[in-house]
């Protein structure tokens, strides 16, 4: 099973590649907008939209005189996909501060072999 099974249904493969993310409305349609991060010669595209009709709601104003108005709101795929989008970007984002955290102690790591190999080589010389 899929970690992005709404990624997944929306025909996403690697949802790893992608690096930002876009939303807008058009009319009564909600437009989601993907950049991806693709390699150098690929043949895929860079970008992608993925259109959501909106649904429409007749919902009451005033009730004594029964006035009702329409109203235009998004659909559960549409949030559901925004939402998978969302815990992608909090874990690609986890990942790159994980990245940098380990960069930090490979290098506090290097700093200090280097001052215990100083150390040694001078208590040989001492001998």
């Amino acid at each position: 099973m899929s970690t992005y099974p709404k990624l997944t249904e929306m025909g996403i493969r690697h949802p790893e590649q992608i690096e930002k993310f876009s939303v807008y409305t058009v009319g009564n349609t909600d437009i989601l907008q993907v950049a991806y991060n693709r390699k150098k010669g690929s043949i895929l595209p860079i970008t992608r939209r993925y259109k959501f009709p909106q649904l429409k709601e007749s919902v009451m104003v005033d009730s004594g005189t029964r006035r009702t108005e329409v109203l235009y709101k998004s659909t559960p795929a549409f949030r559901e996909a925004l939402h998978e989008l969302e815990q992608l970007k909090l874990a690609l984002e986890q990942g790159k501060d994980l990245k940098a955290r380990l960069h930090e102690e490979l290098k506090l790591l290097k700093e200090d072999m280097a001052l215990r190999t100083e150390y040694i080589e001078s208590m040989i010389d001492q001998l």
